[in-house]
Formats: C-alpha cells, structure tokens, sequence
C-alpha cells in the first residue's frame, strides 16, 4: 500500500475548507493541520467537528513542520506567490489556488523559486479534470473532429460576488474569466498569439466603482488560425451556466450544463427540465476531488502535473492582454506568452 502524503492547508476560507473535506477522506492524502490568519470559534468549531488537526495562526508552523511533505495554498491571491516561494524553500510540494499573482514579475519569481527547489507546483484550474471538458479534450486530441476551427465558451455565475473581493481580486479577467482562458489553450494544446475584448457594466456599478466590468466577450486567436470566442456574465438568473463546444473540419461536440435530474417535463402549456446546478462547488465537485487525486499521483510517482505553473502563468498572461485590450478597445498581441501593444 503506498504511504498516504502528509498535508497541510494554509488558509480555510471557502475553498480551503473544500479541499479539507476532500482530502480527509481520501486514501491518498492525510491532512495533519490547518493554518489561519484568523482563527474564529466557527472555525475552530468546523475542524473540530470534522476530526480535523490543529488550526494554526502562523502558517509557518506548517511549513516547519519536517512530516508534512505537500502544502495546499488556499489564501488570498495577492499572498500567493509568497507562500509558493516560502514552501518552495521549505522543501514542500505546492497545491496552489489561481491565479498563481496579479504580477507577471512575482508570478516568475515564484515559478524559478519552486524550480529550483526541484519541487512540484500544481495549479487550481480544477475544470480541466471535469469529465465533459476531458471528453472534448479527448476528442480534439484523437482528431475525430479534424482541425479545430472555433471553441465557445459560455461562463456565467448566478450571482456577483461582494465588493470587497471584486476590490481584491483582481477584476473580472483575473479572477473569473482565467478558467476560461486555461479551458481555451487545454482544448486547443497550443498557444494564444491574439486577445480581443469588448467588456461593460451591465449587472450593478459596483464593478464600475470598482473600475471592472460585469459583462464581457472575448476573442481569442491561436498560433493555428483557431478562433476561440468566450462570453462571460456575472449574473445569470437561472443559475451557473457552463458550456462548451468545439467545432472543427471534421465536425462539432459540446459540453451541455449539468442540472440536477434529466428529466424533461412536456405538457400542452410548455417543455421544461431542472435548471443548471447552482455554482462551482456543485457544478465542479468531482473535478475538485480529481484535481486532488492527480497531484497525490504526480508527488508520489513523479508524473508530470496536469496543470503546471507554466499553465497557470500562460492563463495570467492571457487575462493582462484581456484587461489592455478592453482599457484600449484594440486587439492585444502576445508574443513569447507576453503581451504588446
């Protein structure tokens, strides 16, 4: 039986908490603490109830701690690549939530860091693992659809979130579209050469207060000639709505939304089925448990990650070009990965 990787989560806000959940009851992990800037009795309370280790406020107690050989960083972005470099330094293989940092400098800095500390660094774009989304990766890797010509992405929340994380996120590209971004170059397995936005306050002021936007389409270019079109909303009413489709020389597939049941009610008044799932922990839960079970693979057999810093960084890449492009209203290049004007 192989040894089981000894973790340690550093941040439990809600996505920490999520990879707490999955990885106390997967063999392939055991979860010995928790670290928290701030430590509340509900927190304290929920590691309690769930036979969790210790809740620290210094992560560095994680990191000093020679047993924990993988550390899950789960904290707000603008910390992230810090905590990548101390980990790296510590010796310890790095889950890290995206994006890896809102600066292409510190994204690098932090990627030779962990390169050089010969660890590995995984990064969270957990849709790569949905089963739908594999599928059409499959099928554009096997060429049953031929050359692919178009990808659409479709990626809307249900509702938007709170100020005080649009403030610090990022913006809309960053933090939302950036999944669709990964998704892009995973379906394709090339590189973006173009960006091309058109953004708008549409949803609230909010985001405009906050100097974002609510409402986007972008066009990406690969180094093919393939056209990638993504359309983002951070409010649709009838629930999360993600879609795929490829088209290509030989034919189409498309990734439908996932819904509760199949059932599909027909009457003389109207045609009707559920409404997509709520959000990403309901939408995307098995992809967030395999995402999991890859890194356990790759720490353990030395396999190669399936979302790298590399990956992440290319993502980041293509959200700076997304943001200039709306800022100038003019297509964004992207050379070597970097944009320019």
């Amino acid at each position: 039986m192989v040894k089981p990787i000894v973790v340690g989560i550093i941040g439990a806000g809600r996505i920490g908490r999520l990879h707490a959940h999955n990885l106390r009851v997967m063999p392939s992990f055991t979860l010995k603490s928790i670290a928290e800037a701030v430590v509340s009795e509900d927190l304290l309370a929920w590691a309690e109830s769930r036979g969790l280790g210790p809740v620290f406020v210094e992560a560095e107690d994680i990191l000093n701690d020679p047993e924990i050989e993988a550390v899950f960083i789960c904290t707000p972005t603008d910390t992230h690549a810090t905590w990548i470099e101390r980990a790296a330094r510590a010796g310890k293989h790095i889950f890290c939530e995206k994006p890896i940092s809102l600066s292409p400098q510190q994204t690098s800095r932090a990627l030779q860091i962990a390169e050089e500390a010969g660890v590995l660094l995984q990064v969270g774009f957990n849709r790569r693992m949905d089963p739908s989304f594999r599928k059409l990766k499959q099928l554009v890797q096997s060429g049953e659809l031929g050359s692919p010509h178009i990808v659409k992405i479709t990626s809307r929340d249900p509702q938007p979130p709170g100020e005080a994380y649009v403030r610090s996120s990022g913006g809309m590209f960053m933090d939302m579209t950036i999944h669709d971004f990964d998704m892009a170059r995973y379906l394709m397995g090339e590189e973006v050469v173009e960006v091309y936005t058109r953004g708008a306050n549409l949803v609230d002021p909010m985001f405009g207060r906050c100097e974002d936007v609510d409402t986007a389409v972008i066009t990406l270019t690969f180094a093919s000639g393939a056209i990638c079109v993504i359309d983002n909303s951070r409010k649709a009413v009838y629930g999360y709505d993600q879609r795929v489709e490829v088209f290509g020389s030989l034919g189409s597939a498309t990734a439908d939304n996932c819904r509760p049941t199949t059932v599909e009610v027909s009457t003389a008044a109207s045609v009707t089925r559920d409404q997509p799932l709520h959000f990403f922990l309901e939408r995307y839960n098995q992809a967030f448990t395999d995402e999991v079970a890859a890194f356990a693979q790759a720490v353990r057999l030395q396999e190669p990650i399936i979302c790298s810093g590399i990956d992440g960084q290319q993502a980041e890449r293509i959200a700076e070009a997304a943001k200039e492009s709306h800022r100038t209203g003019l297509p964004v290049k992207l050379q070597h990965g970097s944009p320019t004007a």
